[in-house]
This record gives C-alpha cells, sequence and structure tokens, in this order.
C-alpha cells in the first residue's frame, strides 16, 4: 500500500505564515491601486452635513460624498440632512460631522458671535473651496402686485427650514427693510413651500439656492411665477454696505418658465467647509477627489449651480480662514493664499 509523500507539520504551519503575512505585508501600506484609488489599512468613515430635501445643498453634498468615496476606498462619506447653513455650521464647530456646506455669511458671522439671537463664537469651523454663487430668490404669483419686497407687508412669505442660510438670510434682509414683523412668515422647506404655494395658502416664497432650483421649476410647472427684483431694495437701503459678504447678481431671463426678462438680486457663496479637527491628508484627498476634471464634471452633470466650481474660482467668496490642509492643495496648484484666509 502507498502513501502520498507527506510535509511535516511544522514546515506546513511555517509555508502557511509565510503566504499570509507576505500577503498583508502588502495591503498594510498605502499603495495606489490599478483603478487609480488610494486604499489604505485604515477604513474612515465621515458624515458630510448638507440640506434639506430639494435644495441644492443636498444634490452636493450626496455628489460629492460619491465622488470622495469611490476615489479613496479607505474613505466612506455619508451625506446627512439638515436644516441647512446655520446648523451645519454649529454641527462642524462641535465635530459632530466632518464636513459641510455653510453660506459665507453665516460662516463670517458665526465666527464673530453675530448670528441672530445666538451669542456663541464658532471658530472650529474652517472653508476648504467656493462651491457656487447662491442667489436669494423671492417668488410670487404673477398679477399679485407684488414688485417689490416692500409689497409683502400684510402677506404671507415662506422663508426656508428652520435654522437654515435661507431663512436667516430672509430675516437679516427683511429685518434690514424694517419689515420683517410686518409680514407673516413661515418656515418651509422648499418643496413643501412650492406645494404650499401652488395651492394658494402662501403669497410668496424665498430660497437662497444656485439656479435653476428645482423647487421653483416645480411651482412654475402649476402656477405662473414672478421673480422679484431684490437688487434695486438691497442698493437704497445699504444692505451691501452693511452685509459686504453679499453681492449682486442677474439671474438670466428663461431660467424660469415663463421668466421673460433677466431680474436683479444678491448672492452668498456656498462654501465647502469641515471641522477644523479634521485630518489635513483626508481634506487635500477629498479635494483632489473633488476638484479633478472629472470630478467637477460630475458635478456640474448632477447640478447646474456648479457651473463656476473650479481651481481658479476656489477662494472666490470665502470669508473665513482655511483648513490648513485646503492651504496646502490650492498653494500646490499656484494659487496665492490671501492674509485672511490663513488660519
Amino acid at each position: 500500500m502507498k502513501y502520498g509523500t507527506r510535509l511535516p507539520a511544522a514546515l506546513l504551519a511555517a509555508l502557511f505564515l509565510a503566504i499570509v503575512f507576505g500577503c498583508s505585508s502588502e495591503s498594510s501600506h498605502e499603495h495606489q491601486a490599478e483603478s487609480g484609488t488610494k486604499t489604505k489599512e485604515k477604513q474612515r468613515f465621515l458624515a458630510f452635513g448638507g440640506g434639506p430635501t430639494g435644495g441644492t445643498f443636498n444634490f452636493f453634498a450626496n455628489k460629492m460624498s460619491s465622488e470622495i468615496s469611490n476615489t479613496y476606498n479607505y474613505l466612506d462619506i455619508s451625506p446627512k440632512g439638515s436644516g441647512g447653513s446655520a446648523e451645519n455650521l454649529r454641527t462642524l464647530n462641535k465635530n459632530a460631522v466632518d464636513m459641510g456646506i455653510v453660506y459665507s455669511g453665516d460662516a463670517f458671522l458665526g465666527r464673530n458671535a453675530k448670528l441672530p439671537n445666538d451669542p456663541n463664537y464658532y471658530d472650529g469651523v474652517q472653508a476648504l473651496a467656493f462651491l457656487y454663487g447662491a442667489p436669494a430668490q423671492l417668488i410670487t404669483h404673477r398679477g399679485a402686485n407684488i414688485n417689490s419686497v416692500h409689497d409683502l407687508v400684510g402677506r404671507t412669505v415662506a422663508v426656508g427650514n428652520p435654522g437654515s442660510g435661507a431663512a436667516l438670510a430672509a430675516e437679516r434682509f427683511f429685518r434690514h427693510l424694517g419689515i420683517w414683523d410686518r409680514i407673516g412668515h413661515r418656515t418651509l422647506g422648499y418643496s413643501q413651500a412650492a406645494a404650499d404655494f401652488s395651492d394658494k395658502r402662501i403669497d410668496a416664497f424665498w430660497v437662497l439656492v444656485g439656479y435653476p432650483n428645482s423647487s421653483i421649476i416645480e411651482a412654475a410647472t402649476r402656477s405662473r411665477v414672478k421673480l422679484v427684483d431684490l437688487h434695486t431694495d438691497a442698493v437704497k437701503s445699504g444692505f451691501y454696505d452693511k452685509y459686504p459678504f453679499y453681492t449682486r447678481v442677474v439671474i438670466p431671463a428663461g431660467t424660469y418658465e415663463g421668466q421673460t426678462a433677466p431680474v436683479e438680486t444678491f448672492q452668498d457663496a456656498a462654501l465647502w467647509c469641515a471641522s477644523e479637527k479634521l485630518d489635513a491628508e483626508i481634506v487635500q484627498d477629498g479635494l483632489t477627489a473633488v476638484f479633478s476634471e472629472q470630478g467637477i464634471k460630475d458635478i456640474i452633470t448632477a447640478h447646474k449651480a456648479a457651473r463656476d466650481m473650479s481651481v481658479q474660482h476656489a477662494l472666490t467668496g470665502i470669508s473665513i480662514p482655511l483648513h490648513p490642509g485646503a492651504v496646502s492643495f490650492w498653494q500646490e496648484k499656484g494659487l496665492t493664499i490671501p492674509a485672511s484666509m490663513l488660519p
């Protein structure tokens, strides 16, 4: 009776360990995968603060999270719905989320403890890049005889989700004009506002988002809408002098159904921000993924508001210091960092 050749047990064990540790030695070091994605031994799970359903923040947070996660295997970014800009500022400051979108105005005022009814300093938040301009858009029923903001007195207006940048901007602007306490204001998300507007439960609704906005498009399919000029009242009242982070912008004719002429308004800048505690390397990898040629192309495809996203415009409208990882990234791209943006 013949037996096959048998290896001693000790030799088999040695061969097994050599194979295991030989393979793991490669995976324990950072390497570039054939697909171009970076992998690391330690997986990182991060949260990205977005915004309410139907808002531009939501589109950007979802797409950017996906773009980063698909580029870097060691990063798993989860977009988180939120009330918007002000909520993201607060959660970033206490490190409850890692990244988020915040309006430049809220970031600036929060850093200086000047947010309405909020004496806190939100100085643990740093900027990564400019994403898009967010124009204030006031939508009314065509034929409702609302031709300026002052015509809203005695009317009901939806101003955005509680804690959102839209709601804060609306209150800031209407208070500055002296009419905040003379209008009925309802804190509704954009989708609900569009529905209530179409059902004529409200006279107007306000959004602070890139154009074209899906909620306005929705409302325009059910009602005859009109955009109100906000720039004229902003100039006359000295609004730009008091709040220099706002700038004039024109919404082109034809942006929405029935809009036959361009409309002047003002805009804030939507900034990609991070907690100051986030690792510089993660910041740099995130910027690399989003601001690659393909990354920008993908985000523009997801939402037209990203049309101005570029390396050249990356520092536009930034009102707070940059994260150290962002400073290094943009310097490597050849940008000069103003002293006001240095951490």
